[in-house]
């Protein structure tokens, strides 16, 4: 089966810093895969590769079978890829409810519906704050708004960037259900994360990147398992 997203010999640079070095990585349709890494191992700079910001990029994206890598971001978007960073970028004078509507997009095919009704039960913390400008939520609920608004567009993949970096453990917990929800309802995941406990409960296979390499790609659980590889490439 063609994976729904391709990676080949992949380079990326910020004006003349190498940051990527000639990565591969693929990613199944309906499945969720973790980048893991020490801080400035290169996990976000992949992410914004795939989306086509900040970076230049040389080798092969393929999505759906489409190559994007000479493609703009607004041009990714479209064809149904969701970006979520890790700033959140939330519109803070609008409220939560106007902030979903401003990422609404027509239905796509292959992706599953998202109204506003289905994203209050997939986060319930926002129904209740539905009416509240998003500037006067918590770090959390902003995170939760962020990727709400991202699945309001109708994307067939999502870009999650370090979704847990700074909440609090229960809300922690909470982006954990959401990410398995999500899952079960066949979104694809590709999310950016240090929090090993947090990739381990969502992720299906992991990618360990270490100073723009990759140093270990396979299950999930077997990167729980081997002591050794986080030791080597995951210790701080």
């Amino acid at each position: 089966m063609t994976p729904l997203l391709q990676l080949s010999g992949v380079s990326a640079a910020y004006l003349k810093a190498e940051i990527l070095f000639g990565l591969d990585l693929e990613l199944g349709d309906g499945e969720v895969v973790a980048l893991v890494g020490r801080n400035g191992a290169g996990k976000s700079t992949l992410i914004k590769t795939v989306m086509g910001i900040q970076v230049r990029r040389s080798g092969s994206i393929r999505y759906d079978g489409r190559e994007i890598v000479r493609l703009p971001a607004h041009a990714i978007a479209r064809l149904g890829i969701g970006y979520v960073p890790e700033e959140r970028r939330v519109f803070g004078d609008l409220t939560i409810l106007e902030n979903l509507e401003v990422g609404r997009q027509p239905q796509r095919q292959g992706a599953p519906a998202w109204t506003a009704a289905a994203l209050f039960e997939l986060f319930p913390n926002l129904a209740e704050l539905r009416h509240r400008p998003a500037g006067q939520t918590s770090g959390g609920e902003q995170q939760m708004l962020a990727i709400a608004r991202t699945l309001m567009g109708n994307p067939r993949l999502v870009l999650l960037d370090e979704p847990s970096e700074g909440l609090a453990p229960v809300i922690v917990e909470q982006m954990a259900l959401a990410v398995g929800k999500l899952k079960r309802e066949g979104l694809s995941v590709l999310l950016s994360e240090q929090n090993l406990r947090f990739a381990g409960a969502v992720a299906d296979r992991a990618y360990v990147i270490e100073s723009g390499h990759i140093r270990f790609a396979g299950p999930m659980q077997r990167l729980l398992d081997d002591a050794d590889i986080r030791r080597a490439h995951l210790s701080v």
